[in-house]
Order: structure tokens, then C-alpha cells, then sequence
């Protein structure tokens, strides 16, 4: 190393100077001065061979000190030191004449020798000149050192990037190319340096030639640059790809001289590239096709770093769907969805700062929808980037709401069963156990004939509450299905309440309730079924009797609002929780202790009342102050619109009507499965007057039938082994027994049942438990 190539380019060089004697000290010193340098002074020749060797001088002064061997050693060392070797040396202060040849002190290595007397003028001339002299070799060979790493650089460069160089002559069509540059287009490397741009042409794909060509061809015509990208044929077969960048040189008349360029192989770039845009076309084919919402989202965080909003970076389009947002992409959710709820802001926080994947499902109340979300981080935590894929499930939630109502009241209703049964069983027994004593009581005191005239009263009381109570477990079945069927005809109201009065009588008499009936003068027309309506009001007094302690005040009013018919059934009874207003109409719901022992019912009656009023276009509702604060119903019917003010007596609703009576002597076949039944009602028509044989199931009858040839067959429908309905067919079917009357015994009495047992071939259709009466109807009427 000549220089030291530690010294930045410009730094200030000091001056050394070797001397014992400061006897020249004024004189360089002034020197320095003027010169603005440094004096960096050793006065023993070891200590100035010591700076040469560790510092960089820009001029070093060897003075004399007596000792001409001595100085001469000095200089040698100093010379010989690789440091200082190419450092100007000027000896000085040599006596006249001088104590050996000059020729010595530049043969040792001096560029100067100055003696006594000492001129400053002439001191600093030589300084100055031999101090420029050395800063400019010194600043060339740094230029040159720095031009040779430089191109040291550039070479690697070139060689790690395989960067083809080349350069071509345009007037001689000579190419010039580096090693790299020949391999990559299968030149030998012998004519690399002189091959024409033809053969350089011959290794281009055919498609590639002329638009590579044209774009060479421009540059030189005046844009001076071209970018072109092209294949080649590869050594081992196929195409490669490559990246060409290069610009013309111009002469001072802007004639073109030579083209000089790059070019890089940019296979492995362009298969990146194909697999990349590849990747990036399969991602946006899922991105766009998937059933789910998939969104991107930026992370926006307030001053104090908690998470605050976001930015929608990229949507798919089934996220319009799950959301209903319309170009949310660029905007904030808090721009589309000011009262976003927060918690998603943290979720989504939470994510980007720690880059745990989570999958929940929450509600966002401001699009009123319920979300399945999976919500994982994209990229590092400083890009706080969220991915969100997730799924409208409201449908499912609103199901599995409706799926819990449901088993709830299932599960109420199973329970409301279990306590109807319980009820149903306790009010079927409350009848029964006076009927068995009484029939007990019969047969041990038959000849007591007025107990036994009030035993059979009671029994016959009884009886009738039975018949009641499975009337109305029959009518709960029917609009349970649907098959209840009004006969409607014109009716005034006053007409049903009426009848409804006279049929719930009894109960407020017997509880000593006082009853208060408030009728309208004007006639309130109906369009309704009177049974029904008679049996809603019946119902409403009969709870008012039964929830009212004795002596209670029962009311009852009628009156027109508007174009409808209001009627108020109100008691001082126990009352009703606010809260069970509206239970009370459910199926076997009962809020209250019965006043009346043996009352309670099943809680079916206010359900029936509901359904019956609704089937008339009406409505029914309960009020109450409370517990033991009374209750009112209140029942609207609509109006018939057209109604006269009277209704003509034809019209009047007529209780009942007279009819002959049953003729005598009947022969009767009694046809049943139940022995017990079969027997009592042949009794009872023998009792009658009739002659009536029993037949305990469907084939029997038939063999007894051609011999017998009854008038009337009482034929029970639900017989095992051979039923009503065919043992009706097979009579029907039978010559023989023409003219024959079948009346159908059955528990069932709707009009479906009666038509189907019409259609089957039965005259008349009797619904057990029949009544004497209703026996006697039947019996006049075949």
C-alpha cells in the first residue's frame, strides 16, 4: 500500500519535521503558518521514523543537526518506510560548504536540499509546490482506486445478477458481449467480441424477432432507450425468457453510433409470475364463488390504542348478501353502521395484535342480523389486516329460538296434560261416586220410595254433568281439528242470554249469588249459531258462579258499540292476576281455587268460549284489578247490518215444539260389544214398551236378523272384529231385510259423523249417552 487509503478525500495533512536543533523553528513555523499546516515536530530520528510509519504527512522536513551520517539515515529510513515512501522529503539547514556530496541526500531519497542561511521565501515555494504535488497524486490514485472498486463492484454485480452486457457497433454491425452474454444466446466466446447482431437475432422465437427489432429500431431513430421482453431458444431445449433495457449512444452531430444494453434471464421471474397470477386467479375464483361473506379489513385504532373502527379493504360478492351492504370496499363500518357495537372491535383487535385465528358467533344489532365468524390475521401485526369469513345463520338462531319456545311449551303443555288428566280423572270420579251409592242405596231400600226418588234425582244430576263434561272434551277435540260447524241463522242476542240465564240458574242460585241481567230495548240480530253462543254465555256465568264466594253479585249486560254487540259477564269473585289475563283462555289452564266444592272443572271451559267466539268473527277478553278484586269478560259479536229494529215473531227463536209420540209395541235389536250397555238400553226399551233382543257383536246380528226381522236396529259402530259400518253395509246388501230402520250408536255427534254415517246407510244417528228422550225422538222419527 502506497497512500493510506484510510484518509478521507479532502482531510488536511499535517507537516513533520525531524530535527534535534530548533534553530529553524521560527522559519517553518512561519512557514506553516502561511501555508495553513500543521508542524508535527520529533526531534530524534526514531521518534519521526515512528509518525511516518503511524501517520500521513503532506511534506516531511529532515533538518540538520550536525551529524551528516545521521541525516543521511534519517532520510533512507523515511524513504524506505512503505507509508512515507512516496512522501515529498526536503532536507534543510545544511552548513556551506556542505559536509558531504549533495548527490547523497537524493540518492537517500530528498527531492530538495536547502543550506544556510535559511530563506523562508524559498522554504515555502518548495512547501507549497511540494505539498500540492502530493495532495494531487494522492487525490489521482484514490480516484483510481476508488474507479477500480467501483468497477470491482460492478462486476459482481454483474456476475451474481448474470446480467448479459453487450454492445453494439451500428456502422460496423459488430457486437460486443461479455461471457454471459454469449452463453445465454449460444454464441462461442471466441466471437463475442466481433459476432454481427444477426447471430445474436438467429436464437430469438420467430414471433419475437421483428417487434424486438422495431423497438431497437425506434430507439435509434430518436426516443434513445427501448425495454423489450422476449424468448430465446435454451441450450437443453424450449424457450427462455428474457429482459432486454438498453440506449443509444449518439456522436456530436446526433448521428447513432452504438447501442449498449443488459439483458436478464427472466425464466424463473415469468414462472413466478404464471404461478403467482395463477394463485391470484384460483384466490379470486373462491374469493367470488364461496356461499360465504369473506371481507378484509384494516384495524383503526383511537388515540389511546384501543380499537375504534375499521376499513374495508376487499369484499366478495356474497357479502352483499349476508350484510345487505352495498360498496362497503374503501369505506369504515362506522360510515355505513354508525352504532356498530364495540365488542367487534375488540374481537377484530384482539386478532391483528396477536394473530390468534377465532371463530364465534355473535349478533350485530345495527344490521339486525346474527353472524358464524372465523377472523384470522393477515400478514404481520403492524399491518393490523384482518381476514373475516363468515355466514348470516339469523334464520338458524330464530329457528333454535322458535325450536326452545317450542319445547318449552311442549314442555308446558305436557304438563298442562298431566294436570288435565289428573283434573279429568278427579271430575269424572265426583260423579260417579254418588251415582254407585245411589245405585247401592237402590238395590238394599227399593221399597223407600221417596229416597229413592231423591237418590234417583241426584243421580240423574250427576249423570247429566258427566254427559256435560264429555260434551265438552268432545267440542275441545272438534276445533282442536278443526270440524266444528255452525248453524247460523238470524238470532237476537236477548234470545241466547236467555237461554244461557236459564241453563246457569241453578249454580248461582245454589252459591245465593245475587244476579243482576241488563238487556238493551232495542234487538241486538246475530248471525250466529244460538247453541254455541248459548253454551259461550252459559260458560262465562257458570265461572262467575263457581270462582265467586257464596252471597257473591254476579251481572250480566248486553249492549251495542259501533256496529257490534257487547256482552259482560262480571262477578266480586277472586279475580285474576294481572300476568294470567291472557293465560286463562289456554288450554286446561286454571288460575284460581273453585268457591264451589266439586266446581273446579278442567279448565277447558275459557278456551272453548275463545274458539267459539272467534269462529263468529268475534272476540273475548278477561280483566281484572287483581286478586280477589272480581273479574269481567267481555265478549264482542258483530251485528247482522241490516237487521229490522224487532224481530217478527216467526223469528222469535221458539224454546220448543210439540210432537206426537213414539208409537208402541216396537221391535227394537239392540247390537253392541259392551254387554252392560247392551243390556240397559234394551231394558230401558222394554221399559218403553218395546221388545228389544241384544246382540253382542256385528255377526251375531246378522244371524239373528233374517228370523227376527226387527223394525229397528240400534247398531253400536265400534265394535271389534266386524264394525258398524259393515255390518250396515251387509243389512243394506241383504234383500231380505228391506225396510229395516238402523240407528248408529257412537260417541261421536259432529256433522262429519253424522254424514258419514248417513252416507253408510243409517236413518238416524244417536250420540251416546243417549237420553229417554232423545230415544223417543229417534224412535218416532223411523
Amino acid at each position: 500500500m502506497i497512500l493510506n487509503d484510510t484518509i478521507p478525500h479532502g482531510s488536511h495533512r499535517s507537516v513533520l519535521f525531524i530535527c534535534k536543533r530548533a534553530i529553524d523553528d521560527p522559519i517553518v513555523n512561519q512557514v506553516s503558518r502561511e501555508l495553513e499546516q500543521d508542524i508535527v515536530r520529533a526531534t530524534t530520528p526514531a521518534d519521526g521514523l515512528d509518525q511516518a510509519r503511524t501517520g500521513d504527512f503532506a511534506l516531511i522536513l529532515v533538518g540538520y543537526s550536525g551529524d551528516a551520517e545521521g541525516m543521511l539515515e534519517t532520510v533512507r529510513a523515511v524513504r524506505a518506510n512503505p507509508r512515507s515512501n512516496r512522501t515529498p522529503i526536503v532536507a534543510l539547514g545544511l552548513p556551506q560548504p556542505l559536509p558531504f556530496p549533495q548527490e547523497l541526500l537524493y540518492d537517500a531519497g530528498a527531492i530538495a536540499v536547502l543550506t544556510e542561511p535559511l530563506s523562508p521565501t524559498i522554504l515555502r515555494a518548495k512547501a507549497r509546490f511540494y505539498i500540492e504535488a502530493f495532495n494531487s497524486q494522492f487525490e489521482r490514485h484514490r480516484a483510481e482506486t476508488e474507479l477500480e472498486q467501483t468497477r470491482s463492484r460492478l462486476q459482481r454485480i454483474i456476475e451474481a445478477a448474470e446480467l448479459g452486457i453487450w454492445s453494439w457497433d451500428i456502422g460496423a454491425d459488430r457486437v460486443e458481449a461479455n461471457a454471459r452474454m454469449a452463453a445465454l444466446f449460444g454464441v462461442p466466446q471466441e466471437r463475442r467480441l466481433d459476432a454481427p447482431l444477426a447471430t445474436y437475432l438467429a436464437a430469438f422465437h420467430p414471433d419475437d424477432v421483428a417487434p424486438t427489432v422495431a423497438l431497437i429500431n425506434a430507439a435509434i431513430d430518436g426516443e434513445g432507450a427501448y425495454a423489450a421482453t422476449y424468448r430465446i431458444r435454451a441450450a437443453g431445449g424450449g424457450w427462455r425468457w428474457m429482459i432486454a433495457r438498453g440506449h443509444v449512444e449518439y456522436d456530436d452531430h446526433g448521428a447513432p453510433l452504438k447501442v449498449h444494453g443488459v439483458v436478464m434471464d427472466a425464466t424463473r421471474q415469468r414462472e413466478a409470475e404464471q404461478q403467482l397470477h395463477a394463485t391470484e386467479e384460483r384466490y379470486r375464483t373462491v374469493f367470488d364463488s364461496i356461499d360465504e361473506g369473506l371481507c378484509v379489513i384494516d384495524m383503526i385504532y383511537d388515540a389511546d390504542g384501543t380499537p375504534c373502527d375499521y376499513l374495508f379493504i376487499e369484499a366478495n360478492p356474497a357479502f352483499v348478501k349476508h350484510t345487505g351492504l352495498v360498496d362497503a370496499v374503501g369505506k369504515t363500518i362506522r360510515q355505513i353502521v354508525p352504532a356498530h357495537e364495540q365488542h367487534w372491535f375488540d374481537i377484530y383487535g384482539r386478532v391483528a395484535q396477536t394473530g390468534e385465528a377465532v371463530r364465534f358467533e355473535n349478533e350485530a344489532q345495527g344490521l339486525n342480523r346474527w353472524y358464524d365468524v372465523h377472523a384470522t390475521r393477515l400478514g404481520p401485526a403492524e399491518r393490523q389486516r384482518v381476514a373475516v369469513l363468515f355466514t348470516d345463520i339469523t334464520e338458524r338462531r330464530l329457528s333454535e329460538a322458535a325450536l326452545r319456545r317450542m319445547a318449552a311449551d311442549l314442555s308446558e303443555a305436557n304438563r298442562l296434560k298431566t294436570e288435565f288428566l289428573a283434573t279429568l280423572a278427579h271430575e269424572l270420579r265426583n260423579p260417579l261416586a254418588p251415582i254407585r251409592s245411589g245405585l247401592q242405596f237402590i238395590r238394599r231400600s227399593p221399597a223407600d220410595r221417596d229416597a229413592v226418588s231423591r237418590v234417583h234425582d241426584i243421580m240423574e244430576r250427576q249423570l247429566d254433568h258427566l254427559v256435560n263434561l264429555v260434551d265438552d272434551l268432545l267440542d275441545v277435540a272438534r276445533i282442536t281439528r278443526g270440524q266444528v260447524e255452525l248453524r247460523c241463522e238470524r238470532v237476537d242476542l236477548a234470545t241466547i242470554l236467555s237461554a244461557a240465564v236459564e241453563t246457569s240458574m241453578p249454580l248461582i242460585e245454589a252459591a245465593r249469588h245475587a244476579f243482576d241481567l241488563r238487556l238493551p230495548p232495542e234487538a241486538l240480530v246475530l248471525e250466529a249459531d244460538p247453541t254455541r253462543l248459548t253454551q259461550v254465555v252459559s260458560n262465562l256465568l257458570n265461572n262467575a258462579a263457581r270462582y265467586t264466594p257464596k252471597g257473591g253479585r254476579i251481572a250480566l249486560e248486553a249492549r251495542r258499540d259501533g256496529g257490534q254487540a257487547v256482552v259482560t259477564v262480571s262477578d266480586n269473585g277472586i279475580g285474576i292476576a294481572p300476568e294470567a289475563l291472557e293465560e286463562v283462555f289456554r288450554m286446561f289452564t286454571q288460575v284460581g281455587q273453585a268457591q264451589q266444592p266439586g266446581s273446579g272443572g278442567l279448565g277447558i271451559g275459557l278456551s272453548l268460549v275463545r274458539s267459539l267466539v272467534e269462529l263468529h268473527g268475534g272476540s273475548v277478553s278477561a280483566a281484572s284489578a287483581g286478586t280477589n278484586a272480581g273479574s269481567t269478560f267481555t265478549v264482542r259479536l258483530p251485528l247482522v247490518a241490516d237487521a229490522p229494529a224487532a224481530l217478527p215473531a216467526d223469528e222469535a227463536g221458539m224454546i220448543g215444539t210439540v210432537t206426537d209420540a213414539a208409537p208402541p209395541g216396537r221391535s227394537v235389536l239392540v247390537v253392541d260389544d259392551n254387554r252392560d250397555a247392551a243390556e240397559t238400553l234394551a231394558a230401558l226399551l222394554n221399559m218403553l214398551g218395546h221388545r228389544a233382543p241384544v246382540a253382542n257383536d256385528g255377526r251375531q246380528a246378522l244371524r239373528m236378523l233374517p228370523s227376527l226381522m226387527p223394525d229397528v236396529v240400534f247398531l253400536d259402530l265400534g265394535m271389534p272384529g266386524m264394525s258398524g259400518y259393515e255390518v250396515a253395509a251387509a243389512i243394506r246388501e241383504d234383500a231380505r231385510l228391506d225396510g229395516i230402520r238402523l240407528v248408529a250408536l257412537t260417541g261421536w255427534g259432529g256433522e262429519a259423523d253424522r254424514a258419514r254415517t248417513k252416507a253408510a246407510g243409517f236413518d238416524e244417528h244417536l250420540t251416546k249417552p243417549a237420553t229417554v228422550e232423545a230415544i223417543e225422538e229417534v224412535l218416532r222419527r223411523v
